[in-house]
């Protein structure tokens, strides 16, 4: 896709509850190359949640951009659709996709050299909590909770690089660690 051609391209996925959303913004608060891409989801706002985190659409007007093609990847999670539409960057910024694994399946397909980064909970007892404190109800933390293991797997199985959130800073280090590697790389191929 040549909106992501000559950039890094870092995906970030994990868990419900395991701190992915404070994770990427310290990281774009600190790298001013860094882009996120604002995902679309059909699913209400939680309370508390920023305005700018997703932007929220009813079904039918994403089942219309996708028939559009206006998707780099989409899934239907538990009973929301959510996906990234095609972004569209600045010139020279790197791009961030905060997604699931299965999405990020989808855009390793057209950017098979992205960063592959898993962010994980230090225990199912601390993720279980941060979704309770999050607003989420019973129901959604058991089937969030349930699905934890399954993505995972899946992001093993694809080389994802695993960090686990016992300390945000440290954390974000992890991952702009990463980022610089491929940085590099990428000037090294030049």
């Amino acid at each position: 896709m040549s909106s992501l051609a000559g950039r890094s391209v870092v995906i970030v996925s994990g868990p419900g509850g395991v701190g992915k959303g404070t994770i990427v913004e310290k990281l774009l608060a600190r790298d001013p190359r860094l882009w996120l891409s604002q995902s679309w989801t059909t699913r209400p706002p939680r309370p508390g949640e920023p305005a700018g985190a997703y932007r929220f659409v009813d079904r039918a007007a994403f089942e219309a951009a996708v028939t559009a093609g206006g998707f780099l990847e989409w899934v239907e999670f538990l009973d929301y659709l959510q996906g990234t539409p095609v972004p569209d960057p600045p010139e020279g910024a790197d791009v961030v996709l905060e997604i699931d694994v299965r999405g990020g399946r989808q855009v390793r397909e057209l950017a098979p050299d992205a960063v592959l980064v898993f962010v994980d909970a230090p225990s199912p007892e601390h993720q279980r909590k941060r979704l309770e404190n999050r607003g989420d109800d019973a129901a959604t933390v058991a089937r969030r909770m349930a699905k934890t293991a399954a993505e995972r797997a899946e992001a093993v199985e694809m080389g994802y690089e695993i960090v686990v959130n016992d300390e945000v800073s440290r954390a974000v280090q992890a991952i702009e660690s990463l980022i610089e590697a491929d940085r590099n790389r990428r000037q090294a191929q030049r």
